[in-house]
């Protein structure tokens, strides 16, 4: 089996199963770096976090979450994750839905101007 590997500028995600409406993948964003504020159409997520230390952003609250803490994030909803610990932060990240795509990001707020990018696409 072929495990993906995506690099990202927080860090790198892999894809350990796809199948019919989910995917399983597990990210790793390094300390002091978070992920774009996102939302999804056409899928929901659970974050199951291993390692490390989650800032997680859903709609307009705050939680932080520890090792063996997950959360789940509607589809929909605004979301977003950071690594506020001194060590790598781990989470196995269940996708759920019709459509499981990497294109199914609709980035709002991005440290690394992916956003701006993709409006510009548009």
């Amino acid at each position: 089996m072929t495990i993906e590997r995506g690099e990202r500028p927080w860090g790198y995600y892999l894809v350990l199963h796809e199948d019919r409406g989910y995917k399983v993948k597990q990210f790793v964003v390094r300390p002091g770096m978070r992920l774009s504020l996102q939302r999804h159409a056409r899928r929901a997520e659970l974050w199951q976090v291993v390692r490390g230390e989650a800032l997680v952003t859903l709609g307009g609250d705050f939680r932080r979450v520890h090792p063996g803490g997950h959360i789940e994030i509607p589809r929909g909803s605004l979301h977003r994750v950071e690594s506020v610990g001194t060590e790598d932060l781990v989470v196995i990240e269940v996708q759920m839905g019709e459509y499981v795509g990497e294109d199914d990001i609709e980035r709002v707020e991005d440290d690394y101007g992916r956003a701006e990018a993709a409006e510009s696409r548009k």
